[in-house]
């Protein structure tokens, strides 16, 4: 039996690395004509590049044409492949960069969606600080499930990240950063919004949208009582159905207030429909010595202790 040959032989050289920046950049992107605009590059270069790198690892990347772009499944494993190979080779120059007095190279960070408008601005502060200690400091920040997350630090591809404390992995460190107050709301032209008091029953009877990721058993104690008739992956989803006036759902406070200040949006039982949901931020056990991670956390600290 002919023995299988391997399509991607020899060392990997500075060629191949730039094939693949392009590759995930156009998958980042959605497609070719998108991704010109963030390369800098033409078109046909950005075609040209994909073609060579389909022929340097033997494989079809990408559907591309009228019927619009799309990764083939091996597309996407090699998508994946390529941001560990490149988080490491990053993880690489970080190192090296350390040995000098300024502060170079790249921070990745996962954070979940709608953290921005948090009054305690731990992440963005030390962000700020961050960059005023390594100028040239590049920052990459990725907005994804916590799930994800977890995933992302575990395996190298994000320096670090920020997740809802909903379990602890053992391969993580976890470091405390503040707690987020939900708290059940419906919008202007909802049955509810203009009425004096809500009672129990009429929150039960009331269509609401419940949360289609992880929730901490006590948090998930708060849903069971409502009427589940739509669902969202996320707290903008949540809020795009409150905001149609059809459904009730929790939000976190610091995320509404805009709606609320605008009289667009009410609580509901404030006193009782409420919960705490408590952030950490997350790092990777035994991960190499990173100092741009380290100033980043040293600043984070700081603001935590503040």
């Amino acid at each position: 039996m002919a023995r299988r040959q391997e399509a991607l032989t020899g060392s990997l050289s500075d060629a191949d690395l730039r094939l693949m920046r392009i590759y995930r950049k156009v998958v980042e992107c959605g497609g070719f004509s998108a991704a010109e605009v963030t390369l800098n590059i033409s078109r046909a270069a950005i075609s040209m590049a994909m073609n060579d790198l389909e022929t340097r690892i033997g494989l079809r990347l990408c559907q591309r044409g009228r019927s619009g772009f799309a990764l083939t499944d091996e597309g996407a494993e090699v998508y994946e492949a390529t941001l560990q190979l490149l988080a490491a080779t990053e993880g690489f120059r970080t190192r090296v960069n350390g040995l000098h007095a300024w502060l170079k190279g790249e921070l990745n960070i996962g954070i979940t969606d709608n953290l921005v408008t948090m009054p305690e601005m731990h992440i963005t502060d030390a962000l700020s600080a961050l960059k005023e200690r390594g100028p040239d400091v590049r920052i990459n920040i990725r907005m994804i499930p916590p799930n994800d997350i977890e995933l992302a630090v575990l395996d190298g591809r994000l320096h670090t990240g920020v997740v809802p404390e909903l379990k602890t992995l053992p391969g993580l460190h976890y470091r405390s950063l503040y707690e987020e107050a939900s708290r059940l709301y419906c919008a202007s032209g909802h049955p509810l919004f203009d009425a004096e008091s809500v009672s129990d029953a009429q929150l039960a009877r009331a269509d609401a949208v419940t949360p289609a990721y992880a929730q901490s058993p006590e948090i998930k104690a708060f849903h069971e009582p409502l009427k589940a008739a739509a669902s969202a992956t996320d707290r903008e989803g949540i809020a795009f159905l409150i905001l149609s006036g059809r459904y009730i759902g929790y939000l976190p406070t610091h995320y509404a207030e805009r709606w609320v200040s605008d009289g667009r949006m009410r609580a509901l039982q404030p006193d009782t429909c409420h919960y705490v949901t408590r952030y950490s931020a997350i790092t990777r056990k035994g991960a190499p010595p990173n100092r741009v991670l380290e100033g980043y956390l040293e600043e984070l600290g700081r603001r935590g202790e503040g």
